[in-house]
């Protein structure tokens, strides 16, 4: 991820053109209704939004708090000598289309790890982490009130944080507060092992890690997993075509069903939830109406650019490519498969593109499945989620709204 500011902020920010005030903001609405090319991305506790000049995430911290980190994205700016406007010119690979496609899904791929682990990280609270651990041991909640700020007084003082009157109670209010939601464990040997050889470069190494076996695992359930199993079905191996349309039929299944399993889980939930605050604040820029979490609460989950939409269009159009694989032996066709997967993303990136630009009948029933299946990765979000939205949307809207046309 490129340099980055941070700040902490509690409250939305509210100075960009499509936050006028109501009247002003009615009156220009043919002018500014548009479709946007910001795309963002849910996060642990937060949301990442990138724009044509800016990125930034922000992230709801144990304490309650909004912390938004914001970066720069090199762009090369050229004068149009018809117009004499400024306009950003992007490098030849993020121009020809098809190639264009990869490239950006590659880009995309490491910034949004990297920000995924960076919010992880944010929720680690070392303090808080303390507490919690020291509080269970106490089992302070049978003991009067009285007596629990007296031993967190003598906490305190072991942790060479001696507070005096209102301060030490000001600060147990704190912290009561800030773990009301927070879960900790005492770390394991391990753990503790881990810490003290490798410091904060944990976080790298696990974002390594966790790119390597993300990837294995796509491989070996979306390309290994359904060639397998549709090889062992001998009249589907007959004809080419209906052996692709099996396979891309098995893909399809097995990551929806991934989607909604793992979406019972309370974690994933809240991801899928900040996924569509994500969604909604998105569609309210594109309407022109201000960022408010009212206005936003109003508008659809649901988006044409989605990340899922775009997975759904990769495996449907891995079916037509598939077709053009001659081999029959498993392992012959995932390396084909590969080798063919930069194809695959290129048309779906540009059909993505397309539905994200235009609305007609075609791009409705290209976008139709996606936002099927959305109904299982985005969820409707709560009012701290939405401002988590405004606050990472906001840095990212071009002064100029001419810049984040299509």
């Amino acid at each position: 991820m490129p340099e980055h500011s941070q700040e902490q902020t509690k409250e939305p920010m509210n100075d960009t053109p499509a936050q006028q005030p109501a009247d002003a903001q009615q009156a220009a609405r043919a002018e500014y209704a548009y479709k946007s090319k910001i795309g963002g991305q849910a996060l642990v506790e937060g949301i990442m939004m990138k724009g044509a000049f800016r990125g930034a995430m922000a992230c709801r911290l144990p304490n309650g708090e909004i912390d938004l980190e914001t970066w720069e994205i090199p762009v090369k700016l050229q004068t149009d000598p018809k117009t004499g406007k400024v306009r950003p010119v992007l490098p030849w690979y993020r121009r020809i289309p098809l190639v264009r496609g990869s490239v950006n899904f590659v880009t995309q791929m490491i910034d949004g790890y990297r920000c995924m682990m960076r919010s992880a990280e944010k929720q680690v609270d070392e303090e808080l982490d303390a507490f919690v651990i020291w509080k269970k041991k106490q089992k302070l909640d049978k003991l009067p009130q009285e007596e629990q700020l007296a031993r967190f007084d003598a906490w305190m003082r072991s942790q060479e944080k001696p507070l005096e009157g209102d301060k030490l109670k000001e600060r147990w209010e704190y912290y009561q507060k800030a773990t009301q939601y927070y879960e900790a464990e005492e770390p394991s040997k391990f753990e503790k092992w881990l810490d003290e050889k490798l410091g904060e470069k944990i976080f790298d190494i696990l974002m390594v890690i966790v790119m390597i076996f993300s990837v294995v695992l796509s491989l070996g359930l979306f390309m290994y997993l359904p060639k397998l199993v549709v090889g062992w079905i001998t009249p589907l191996t007959e004809n080419r075509v209906i052996r692709s349309a099996a396979e891309g039929i098995m893909k399809m299944l097995i990551f929806v069903g991934y989607m909604a399993v793992t979406g019972c889980m309370k974690s994933i939930r809240r991801t899928y939830e900040y996924h569509g605050a994500e969604h909604k604040t998105i569609a309210c820029l594109e309407a022109a109406l201000p960022l408010t979490v009212e206005n936003i609460r109003k508008q659809k989950r649901f988006h044409p650019r989605c990340g899922t939409s775009f997975i759904f269009l990769v495996l449907l159009i891995s079916i037509f490519v598939g077709c053009l694989i001659p081999f029959t032996v498993v392992w012959q066709r995932v390396l084909c498969s590969i080798a063919l997967l930069p194809l695959v993303v290129g048309i779906s990136y540009e059909l993505i593109r397309l539905a994200g630009r235009a609305d007609n009948a075609f791009t409705r029933i290209l976008s139709a499945p996606g936002l099927w299946i959305q109904r299982i990765t985005t969820k409707e979000p709560d009012d701290k989620q939405i401002e988590c939205a405004i606050a990472a949307i906001t840095p990212c809207i071009p002064e100029n709204i001419e810049d984040d046309l299509w």
